[in-house]
């Protein structure tokens, strides 16, 4: 199990946001789920944005099969 930490990745690294929380809710219940999650500032977002980039050249150049054994891994 994952523990959630607030944090998002970009490149790799846990990185606190920069602007107010954002907090994903229950369905079920209509509560909100903890922890909330301090959303991306721009500066944070184009560099998110930029590293994607970069890793889409390596990324489209697998098999199929490799992209969608990640794909469910990720999922």
């Amino acid at each position: 199990m994952m523990n959630l930490t607030g944090k998002m990745l970009i490149g790799g690294q846990a990185v606190a946001g920069r602007r107010e929380r954002i907090r994903a809710i229950d369905p079920s219940t209509d509560q909100a789920l903890e922890p909330g999650y301090p959303g991306a500032d721009r500066e944070q977002v184009e560099q998110a944005c930029a590293l994607a980039w970069e890793a889409f050249d390596a990324y489209r150049e697998t098999a199929p099969e490799t992209r969608a054994r990640f794909l469910e891994t990720i999922a």
